[in-house]
């Protein structure tokens, strides 16, 4: 029998895991919200379109779905969206809700038994309006408010009357950007962070505080060097906030008045991650002045912190890693926990007694646990020493037994200020499952390693990361985990962009899969959303023909000599078609090997279980064909 298995090649090994149940998996959980025994959350349907819906956690243990389609609860502040609702006072004793619908982005409120109701105006033919970062205070929601009008955006913090009825409030303009709108327990003040162009949110930021009575504003903490995130007030004279200050995003309180400034538990770890999406708190205060805290490097381990005397004690729970969005009612907490062999879960924890409940699972039904591959952290050298932060999930199946190297898959993730977390994803156990081990790597530029690690990607872009994803792959040859000859790379968004380069620039790959990368920086520039249009600057630097054409990956497409996919969602305001349709002619011009697929309606980041499915599908032809199996 073993002999027979032997025989079945590397990339056809029988699994349970089939690419509709990656596709209609991964409800993508999102900013729990907490209060007594009641809990709220939305949910992405990737069986509805993607539609991304509200879910209700009553104190009986009843869970319903808030909003019927085609409703569908998601903002398009920044293109990246975020929380898009928020809970408020009901009609009688329960809560409604007031949410951003993505037909017409306006704010509706939902009170049990009635239909959603707008409260925000009806954008006119020459003006759009976003919210994002809802909170609700003394019967108003402030949030961030994002206007487009003549091709330019605009932002600002506004507040709205919840039952409608008067024009958005502007309270605090005049910067770029803004996030954490958070009031004073008095209500005499408003927290905020801001920040302008050319800077991104983990760059530079400021903490600024404005008196609601004459709308005077000062800084409080941060500049172009520190990236200040999430201030919480603590009383009515002072905060907490998370700053990189030293280096890490650590802890800290601080006055009002910018005094007094003290670290809470200074660490070499973060205590938050990178803000691309608006609305999630990394940590949460409860009732006995203790924080819920998430703090580590790489995940996220969660914990309560003594603001007091500064003692920081891990919490026994079943999960190895936390996304950094926690919410905190009296003693209870809500978060999003996961592990290697455990699915995104919406959580809730009662901090006195420990007792742990998970509310909702991203995944419904999981495989049996012997087709799911266990990852293992590496710390590999790449180029000049440097270390190089990835994460090996070797093949894994029971039915299939392996005497030489497998094929693997390096991963590249978007951002590219982002990172890679070991949650479980069915999309990596769909191809271990079959015989192709990945390894995902956390190059140079990746959050959860502090800001030297952060930084190396500055000016770096299409270089630090193509010799760390190089190394990568030259680290599993060198270790004999695979076979030298079949290790393709694949990544999305920017990690599209180290796909197309690193193909161009070395030949350690035997193939390369970008989803809806980008390919040409001037273009891109020129096409993106405002969030992301001086990124570039950061990332390569000041837009120089040469210098952009020397970098990007249509720039030295000719290097490229191995088979490639793109794939591309038609409606990507991010990075759009252009960018992979102009490097997919390039590649066609040269005899390349190159399959391009499109997929309308769809974004950045594929939503519908059909086109989720279908691009996976055409990945593992893609290596199956490539490793000749």
């Amino acid at each position: 029998m073993s002999a027979e298995r032997d025989a079945v090649p590397y990339g056809t090994w029988p699994s349970p895991i089939s690419t509709s149940d990656v596709a209609r998996s991964g409800l993508h959980l999102g900013f729990p919200t907490v209060l007594g025994e009641e809990v709220w959350w939305t949910e992405d349907r990737p069986a509805e379109g993607g539609r991304t819906t509200i879910v209700h956690r009553s104190a009986d243990g009843s869970r319903r779905e808030l909003l019927a389609a085609p409703w569908n609860a998601r903002t398009r502040v920044h293109e990246y969206g975020g929380r898009s609702y928020v809970v408020v006072p009901g009609d009688g004793s329960g809560h409604g809700v007031v949410f951003a619908n993505l037909a017409d982005q306006r704010l509706y409120l939902l009170t049990d038994g009635a239909e959603p109701r707008p409260i925000t105006p009806q954008p006119d033919l020459d003006a759009g309006l976003r919210y994002a970062d809802l909170l609700f205070h003394d019967g108003q929601i402030w949030c961030v408010q994002e206007r487009h009008h003549d091709g330019k955006v605009s932002r600002s913090i506004v507040s709205i009357p919840l039952h409608g009825g008067a024009e958005p409030r502007e309270r605090v303009g005049g910067n770029d950007f803004y996030a954490f709108p958070t009031i004073s327990p008095d209500g005499e003040h408003l927290a905020y962070i801001c920040w302008n162009h050319p800077r991104m949110p983990w760059n530079g930021t400021e903490l600024r505080i404005t008196r609601l009575s004459d709308g005077h504003s000062w800084t409080v903490k941060g500049g172009a060097g520190e990236s200040v995130l999430a201030p919480q007030w603590r009383d009515d004279r002072t905060l907490y906030l998370v700053s990189d200050w030293s280096g890490w995003w650590n802890l800290y309180q601080i006055g009002m008045y910018g005094t007094s400034s003290q670290a809470l538990h200074p660490a070499e770890e973060e205590f938050a991650g990178p803000l691309w999406q608006l609305g999630g708190r990394p940590y949460a205060v409860l009732d006995d002045g203790r924080l819920a805290v998430l703090h580590g490097q790489g995940d996220l381990r969660l914990a309560l912190l003594d603001a007091e005397d500064g003692t920081l004690t891990d919490l026994d729970v079943p999960y190895d890693g936390w996304a950094p969005v926690l919410a905190a009612d009296g003693r209870t907490l809500a978060g999003i926990g996961y592990g290697p062999a455990v699915s995104r879960s919406i959580v809730r924890v009662d901090t006195v007694t420990g007792r742990v409940e998970g509310l909702r699972r991203d995944i419904g039904e999981l495989p049996d646990v012997a087709y799911l591959p266990v990852p293992r952290s590496v710390e590999i050298e790449g180029r000049f020493g440097r270390k190089v932060h990835a994460t090996v999930y070797p093949p894994s199946n029971p039915d299939a037994v392996a005497h030489t190297p497998p094929p693997y898959v390096v991963f590249a993730h978007g951002g590219p200020t982002g990172h890679s977390m070991t949650a479980l994803d069915l999309e990596k156990a769909f191809l271990t499952s079959r015989g192709i081990g990945v390894i995902d790597v956390n190059y140079g530029g990746s959050t959860g390693y502090g800001r030297a690690y952060r930084d190396r990607l500055r000016g770096q872009w299409g270089v630090v990361d193509v010799e760390d994803v190089i190394a990568a792959a030259e680290w599993l040859a060198g270790e004999g985990l695979a076979d030298p000859a079949r290790i393709a790379i694949r990544g999305g968004s920017a990690g599209g962009w180290t796909v197309m380069a690193a193909c161009a620039l070395s030949d350690a790959f035997a193939g390369g899969v970008s989803y809806y990368g980008v390919s040409s920086l001037g273009p891109f520039v020129e096409t993106t959303h405002d969030f992301e249009s001086r990124y570039v600057e950061w990332l390569v630097g000041p837009q120089d023909p040469v210098l952009y054409g020397s970098r990007e990956p249509l720039g030295q497409v000719a290097g490229v000599t191995c088979p490639m996919l793109l794939l591309q969602g038609l409606s990507d305001p991010v990075v759009p078609p252009a960018q992979s349709q102009s490097f997919a002619d390039a590649l066609a011009e040269r005899g390349v090997p190159c399959t391009y697929l499109t997929f309308e309606g769809e974004s950045h980041g594929f939503r519908r279980a059909e086109t989720r499915s279908a691009a996976l599908a055409a990945e593992l032809a893609f290596y199956q064909q490539i490793f000749r199996t």
